[in-house]
């Protein structure tokens, strides 16, 4: 299959390199990064083995792109109203849309403007950073996970096997709603607070008071998943918070926007499952309460 990558960035990047480097065909869609990587290439730093590619189809154009039978959107959430243009020259009538991204119910938001495109909700369990123009750091992880939200199976099943052929372990979920809450769990408590603590994952782990907090948090995602039908088991909290135990240090997304004063991707990752959750009847107190902050913060930056 032919690839596209919207949304070159630390994940996009990874998969689209790693993809590349096992033998697929893939375009990248750069913003500030084109002539950059067009002269120089892409550098991949990763615990998997560094590696460079030479000779990237890149494009700071969508229009000069080929139709791509996947295209891989890794733009943040806040980006999305950019889709319709960014898209609509790159796919056909049989594209697969696949949005690796954070949050809840940005499927739904992305095929009002698609109406025959097969879409696929993505998940990505990576720690991995931009340092660069075209370079990237990925330090741990990489699992994605892949829901549909409408359309056939076949892209999707053709796009995992790809994806293993070039390293990445991939699961195929049948319940895209309650992957993408299980994704909350880590995401709601670790990105709001490394940025309303000015902190790293590591330090919240090591700390008593923040590790309750954080625990706290990921129970109360618990419950607002399984309030909303997902029935997720409790203790997938202890193997969150055992899984952060053993990662690297790190500074979630959400931080390092704050850190480079862009728009934080709150609507996605915090109203809208506060809103879906109320919705059913269930208040998510603690993490509104950790939205409002984030929501102060943004506004003395975002002026």
């Amino acid at each position: 299959m032919k690839y596209a990558i919207v949304g070159a960035g630390a994940i996009g990047l990874f998969y689209g390199s790693k993809l590349v480097q096992s033998g697929a065909e893939v375009h990248f869609l750069f913003h500030t990064d084109y002539n950059h990587v067009k002269t120089n290439g892409l550098q991949i730093e990763s615990v998997l083995g560094n590696f460079s590619l030479n000779n990237v189809n890149a494009y700071s154009d969508a229009k000069q792109m080929p139709k791509c039978d996947v295209v891989l959107v890794c733009l943040k959430t806040t980006q999305n109203h950019l889709l319709p243009q960014l898209l609509a020259p790159i796919v056909n009538q049989n594209s697969t849309i696949v949005l690796i991204q954070n949050g809840l119910n940005q499927e739904q938001i992305v095929a009002q403007h698609f109406a025959t495109q097969n879409i696929v909700g993505a998940m990505a369990f990576i720690c991995s950073n931009k340092i660069g123009a075209g370079h990237i750091r990925h330090l741990d992880y990489g699992k994605l996970t892949l829901g549909i939200f409408r359309g056939q199976t076949n892209d999707m099943q053709q796009l995992s096997s790809d994806l293993q052929n070039a390293g990445i372990e991939t699961e195929i979920t049948p319940d895209l709603n309650k992957a993408r809450w299980k994704k909350l769990v880590w995401n709601i408590p670790f990105n709001g607070l490394c940025v309303a603590l000015n902190t790293t994952t590591d330090q919240l782990m090591q700390n008593t008071y923040t590790h309750t907090l954080v625990y706290d948090l990921m129970c109360e995602t618990i419950a607002a998943a399984n309030a909303c039908g997902c029935n997720i088991k409790p203790d997938f909290a202890d193997k969150m918070m055992h899984n952060t135990d053993q990662m690297k240090p790190y500074l979630p997304s959400m931080r390092l926007d704050f850190d480079n004063h862009r728009q934080m991707e709150i609507q996605a990752i915090y109203a809208e499952p506060i809103n879906t959750s109320f919705q059913v009847g269930f208040d998510m107190k603690k993490t509104k309460m950790l939205m409002q902050q984030l929501q102060f913060i943004q506004a003395s930056y975002m002026q």
